[in-house]
């Protein structure tokens, strides 16, 4: 893991912000990030446990699914805000299903948006860090530098 990084250094060495994390399993799998400008989803495409940049197909997302995203992210942050804090546990997870209303209804509204398309690129992904929390309101501590897949 490379040493984090203020976010006008992440910036000027091409790393692009990620506003939320879908899905993670020994790295980032699925998520909505910054891609030529503009929020794309991003889902693995291509894992295989090295220590290398991985390929992930990416889409972009549209202004409304943006919001929806991020208005899932933000209950996600404040939950796990809570669980760091100790007043909050596992049980109440909200991607459990049943313990926040709201976050179920963007999950079911979100499932069509999530789905890459046929004419989603193929990029790879590196991996920056910044100083900051994990996991906060405005997405989490990783941004990537893409680069078209070979």
């Amino acid at each position: 893991m490379t040493e984090p990084r203020d976010e006008e250094q992440l910036t000027a060495q091409g790393f692009r912000r990620v506003y939320a994390e879908l899905d993670c399993y020994d790295g980032p799998r699925a998520g909505l990030a910054d891609v030529d400008g503009s929020p794309h989803y991003f889902q693995g495409y291509d894992y295989d446990h090295a220590d290398a940049a991985d390929e992930y197909l990416v889409w972009p997302a549209s202004e409304a699914a943006v919001a929806l995203e991020r208005e899932q992210w933000a209950i996600f942050a404040g939950w796990n805000r809570r669980y760091e804090a100790g007043s909050a546990g596992p049980e109440s997870h909200p991607g459990h299903g049943g313990t926040d209303a709201r976050h179920d209804e963007l999950t079911h509204l979100l499932a069509v948006h999530r789905q890459p398309p046929a004419d989603a690129r193929r990029l790879v992904g590196e991996l920056g860090f910044d100083k900051g929390d994990r996991y906060r309101a405005e997405g989490v501590d990783y941004w990537f530098r893409w680069r078209p897949a070979r």
